[in-house]
Order: C-alpha cells, then sequence, then structure tokens
C-alpha cells in the first residue's frame, strides 16, 4: 500500500471512529432523557377533554382522579368534580376518549384515594373486596355498572393520604394477580406518596415490589421539596431511589395556585432540578398536579423536550 493509500485509510478510519463516537453520545443523551410526563386529570371541569388532553402529546400516563370513597363497607363512588355525573351513567361516555388516549399509546389509570374524601380498608377481606369491584368495574372484569363504560383501563393508582395504613398491600397483590389469572394482562400500579421518607399511608404497598410507577410529591412538604435547597431534596430523592419500585417520578404542581408550596418555575426545573436527577436509574420522569392548572400555565409544553 502506497502511503497516499495509507493516509487515506487512516482518514476514513479516523471518519468512521468519530462517527461511531457520534452515536454513542446520542444514545447516551437519549438515555438521559428518555423520562416521560404523567398528569392527574379529572378535578376540574375548566380542563381539556380527557381525548384533548392525549392528542396534546404531551403526556405518557394520564391518571384519572379520584374514586374517592370505598372500603370499610361503604359503596364506592367515584367523582369527576362536574365533568360528568357517575351516579347517572353520565361518565360512560368516557370510555371513547379513553380508548382514544390508548390507541396514542397514552397509559390511563385510575386513581383511589386523593386528599379530602371516605376510605380506608378494615381487613384483608375488605381489600379483596374492592380489589374485586376495581377489577370488574374499571379494569378487565365484568359489571352492569361500570362508571366509566366498557374501556379497560390500563391500571390504579394509589393517592393514599388518609384512611390508615393497613392492607394496601394486600390490595396491590390482589389487584396484580386478578390481571395475571383472569385475562393475562399487566394491571399496572402507581402510587403518589409524599416526599417525606417512607410514606405514612404507602410504605407497606410500595414495599411489596408490585409498583411500576412511583410519583412522589414533592411539594406541600417543604423539608424534601426543591425550595429546601439541594442537599435535602437530593437526600429524599435518592432515599426514593431505593424503594423497590419499576420509575420514580418528581410530583410537581403545575402552577403555583396547585399547592400550597412546591411550585418549580419550569426554566429552573430543566436548567437547574433535572440535570441532577435524570441520570438516576429509575428516574422516569415528571408528574404534574393537575391538567387543569397545566392548561394554564403550559408547564408540560415548557418542559417536555427536557425531562
Amino acid at each position: 500500500m502506497t502511503a497516499k493509500n495509507q493516509n487515506m485509510a487512516a482518514r476514513e478510519l479516523t471518519r468512521l471512529h468519530l462517527q461511531l463516537v457520534a452515536i454513542v453520545l446520542v444514545a447516551i443523551l437519549a438515555t438521559c432523557h428518555a423520562g416521560s410526563i404523567a398528569v392527574y386529570w379529572g378535578q376540574n371541569d375548566g380542563e381539556s377533554s380527557l381525548s384533548d388532553t392525549c392528542a396534546s402529546g404531551n403526556y405518557k400516563f394520564v391518571v384519572i382522579a379520584f374514586v374517592y370513597k370505598f372500603g370499610k363497607g361503604q359503596t364506592p363512588e367515584l367523582n369527576l368534580a362536574g365533568h360528568c355525573d357517575p351516579s347517572s351513567g353520565g361518565c360512560k361516555c368516557l370510555s371513547k376518549d379513553i380508548r382514544s388516549c390508548q390507541r396514542r399509546g397514552v397509559k390511563v389509570l385510575l386513581s383511589i384515594g386523593g386528599a379530602d374524601g371516605s376510605y380506608g380498608l378494615a381487613s384483608e377481606r375488605d381489600a379483596r373486596e374492592v380489589a374485586e369491584y376495581l377489577w370488574n368495574n374499571y379494569l378487565g372484569g365484568n359489571s352492569s355498572s361500570r362508571p366509566l363504560g366498557d374501556a379497560v383501563l390500563d391500571g390504579v393508582d394509589f393517592d393514599i393520604e388518609r384512611g390508615g395504613a393497613k392492607y394496601w398491600d394486600v390490595l396491590a397483590r390482589e389487584l396484580k394477580d386478578m390481571g395475571k389469572e383472569k385475562d393475562g394482562n399487566a394491571v399496572l400500579l402507581s402510587a403518589a406518596p409524599q416526599c417525606p421518607f417512607p410514606d405514612e399511608w404507602d410504605d407497606g404497598a410500595i414495599k411489596t415490589g408490585l409498583f411500576d410507577f412511583v410519583w412522589v410529591q414533592f411539594y406541600n412538604n417543604p423539608p424534601c421539596q426543591v425550595s429546601a435547597g439541594p442537599r435535602a431534596f437530593l437526600h429524599a430523592w435518592k432515599r426514593w431511589q431505593s424503594v423497590p419500585a419499576g420509575q420514580i417520578f418528581l410530583g410537581l404542581p403545575a402552577s403555583k395556585s396547585a399547592a400550597g408550596t412546591g411550585f418549580v418555575p419550569a426554566g429552573k426545573l430543566t436548567s437547574q432540578v433535572l440535570p441532577l436527577i435524570r441520570r438516576s436509574r429509575k428516574y422516569g420522569g415528571v408528574m404534574l398536579w393537575a391538567k387543569f392548572y397545566d392548561d394554564h400555565t403550559g408547564y408540560s409544553d415548557a418542559i417536555k423536550r427536557h425531562v
């Protein structure tokens, strides 16, 4: 081989090497930005429709909130804050929207609990009965009184903020087992604990290792939210990374008025906060409370390319 040919071969190898390095860097960056956004929907009739929420392309998960009354012998009740009246069958029309979301690849979950309401589990039997109700009325089972119609939701979100800490683990196991045994389709489970670790109510359920997603509420909790400073915030974040769950999300209010404390301006989130946590092994993305507030601030639009 002549010196000229050797130089050409060397240049070609260098070019190929640089291309390979570029590909690897792109892959690394893609991995670092592989998060998604979850949003709660249903607690303000002034927010976008469910179908429009999913059509925005901003969210991978939409959580319908809430079944606020259940357990302890109570007849379960869904409250969608003026969107529709479940008691009269007026929410069955949402089946069309739910299926539209699912066709777009958006997972739609049902949240049980919430900050207000009347709920709790009195025993293991009670937990099994609630699981059966949720399965037959919202998931893969059958019932003549399905509040959201015949659409099959993708899973259940545990936003447990009262009602005691017992038997939520039993409810989680029952729901997971029903998905496996009755139709072979997995029931996704998520939880929305407060950022003080461990959570007062959800801890026992999360320890089962059955939860696919945990969106931690880093708001209304000054000691561990972002405003507490990087050290306190990261200490809490790292503790939540230790739980046996699939992915951990940073839960935030979508506007100042969405929570008492904990709002993080979009610019600060993308430039100062997310760079601290995106490389975490279980990082899943950002959860927003809630769609109504996001509609008014455009928060998800501002952050989605950085999550």
